[in-house]
């Protein structure tokens, strides 16, 4: 009897204390660490990622591009020139400009109006391509503006091409961009999440910025590259803080005691007027929070063991009547005819139901 005494063991099986709640709860928060307000805290992470594709050799087109200062010399007021004005280069051909522009009226003291425009080749190929020109407006041909009206292109007009070739298309740069964009924003989101541990981090509370995208040069066997680099801003909240939080907007008569939300990083947060939020300048926010939750009771269990060691098994409920944050609990005693746990913290084991 001795011996079984001394090598005596308990196995306390507890589930605690939980409660179903089902969220749509409107909060506010504030960069101010002032103790009566939840707070959160801003944080940022830069990375890339990059995709590698291979072009197809397909005939293509293209219409040569470039950029015109035009110059207004006629009069003091100003001059519109609609979309597609065709401007006649000094090599004889046609281009026309991007969209609608307006050419300041000179000064009064002569200087010439100017303004920069894109322009294109009124033709694909690549004999619109050309060194510097200079142009007059097609349309004033034959009165006296033709004369006081003109233009110089600013560096060359390159990119007209008839062929085949290895050419990414303009949508297929979006789709693309737009893709690595998804893929940048969950990779940092994952690893920001990863290396701020008890702090919480919601995707509706981040904010993406581009830096760049670059489009590589297209190799021999018809692969480029394509990277996106950018930064993932995000604001985050203290768990502990914001679970107690929840707990006392939801528990009636909450007395402060340690819980935990298994599922919280699970809720849908949607941030108010996020679109209007300068991350800069940001100090208070509000935000909702909602979806079903779970909340449970925490337990000291190092307290707990103390306070079963050495009693009667008979005592046991009693014990647990200390303890509102504990649902249930069982005790194995071994040898099984026992009366007494434990006299030693090591061979009482206690196992916690904490749900995941």
């Amino acid at each position: 009897f001795a011996f079984a005494f001394l090598f005596s063991k308990a196995e306390v099986l507890v589930t605690l204390k939980t409660k179903d709640v089902v969220l749509n709860e409107n909060l506010f928060a504030s960069l101010d660490s002032n103790a009566d307000v939840l707070p959160f805290e801003l944080t940022h992470l830069s990375d890339e990622v990059s995709k590698t594709i291979i072009l197809e050799e397909k005939d293509f087109k293209e219409n040569a591009k470039g950029k015109v200062i035009l110059y207004n010399k006629f009069s003091l007021a100003p001059q519109t020139l609609s979309i597609d004005t065709r401007l006649e280069g000094s090599n004889d051909k046609i281009y026309k400009t991007k969209i609608k522009v307006v050419i300041p009226g000179m000064s009064k003291n002569g200087v010439p109006g100017q303004i920069s425009a894109d322009i294109y080749a009124g033709a694909d190929g690549a004999d619109y391509n050309s060194a510097p020109l200079d142009f007059k407006i097609f349309g004033f041909k034959g009165n006296a503006k033709y004369k006081k009206f003109y233009g110089r292109s600013v560096g060359n007009i390159t990119g007209g091409i008839v062929g085949k070739s290895r050419q990414i298309s303009d949508l297929q740069k979006i789709e693309i961009e737009n893709e690595l964009k998804i893929i940048l924003e969950n990779k940092l989101f994952n690893k920001i999440s990863s290396q701020i541990p008890g702090f919480l981090l919601y995707k509706n509370a981040t904010f993406l910025n581009v830096d760049d995208f670059i489009v590589g040069p297209v190799s021999l066997d018809g692969s480029v590259v394509l990277t996106v680099k950018g930064a993932l801003y995000g604001i985050i909240f203290n768990e502990q803080k914001l679970t107690k939080k929840i707990a006392k907007d939801n528990i009636e008569k909450y007395d402060n005691s340690e819980v935990y939300m298994p599922n919280i990083k699970d809720l849908t947060l949607s941030l108010s007027d996020k679109e209007n939020i300068s991350f800069d300048s940001v100090k208070n926010i509000n935000f909702n929070l909602a979806g079903p939750a779970k909340i449970v009771w925490k337990l000291d269990v190092n307290k707990f063991t103390a306070d079963l060691l050495n009693k009667p098994k008979s005592d046991f409920n009693q014990i647990l009547s200390q303890y509102p944050n504990i649902d249930s609990a069982l005790v194995k005693l071994s040898p099984p005819w026992i009366r007494s746990l434990p006299s030693k913290i090591k061979n009482i084991k206690v196992i916690v139901d904490y749900l995941k």
